[in-house]
């Protein structure tokens, strides 16, 4: 695995789900929660409390980030059509998406090589573990916590840590 441990995850560049430049160099300033989604997996449910997290902390200069993913048991099969479409009209998820992408293995896209070096509260760093594996990325456009598939985007540890770029 190849990082630049001084480079920011925003200062990659990526494309939006429907083409073109995601520009996560908008977000410098602001704290990014960034989450591999699946519009097929038991954890899909999350998107609601993502969207949650998006109307409450937007105008505080947050965003969430799904970055769509298809390396779990195929469980983001859709075109960049569909998933929008599936994240729009089931959840009414108005935060920005990712092209699909990997974010494991020999072809992991540049953004996640910047995030898995990080490690959760309980000492996992490296691979992602499935989908819905959250990281923080503060003001300074640093990693500052990430947070297991399981935890709930609206678990207390995940809106303390937002409140806390946020404060």
């Amino acid at each position: 695995m190849t990082t630049d441990a001084g480079a920011s995850p925003l200062d990659v560049r990526i494309d939006a789900l429907k083409g073109g430049s995601a520009e996560l160099s908008q977000y410098a300033g602001q704290a990014v929660l960034v989450v591999n989604v699946a519009s097929k997996c038991g954890l899909t449910p999350q998107y609601t409390g993502l969207e949650k997290l998006q109307e409450r902390y937007a105008a505080q200069g947050f965003t969430v980030l799904g970055v769509p993913c298809n390396q779990f048991l195929g469980q983001e099969p859709g075109t960049a059509e569909e998933i929008a479409e599936f994240c729009s009209a089931t959840y009414g998820v108005s935060f920005p998406l990712t092209e699909k992408v990997e974010v494991n293995g020999a072809e992991r896209h540049p953004l996640y090589e910047r995030l898995v070096g990080f490690a959760d509260a309980e000492g996992h760093d490296g691979d992602i573990r499935w989908n819905f594996e959250k990281f923080l990325i503060g003001r300074d456009g640093s990693v500052v916590a990430r947070f297991s598939p399981q935890t709930e985007p609206e678990a207390a540890e995940v809106v303390a840590a937002i409140e806390g770029q946020l404060g």
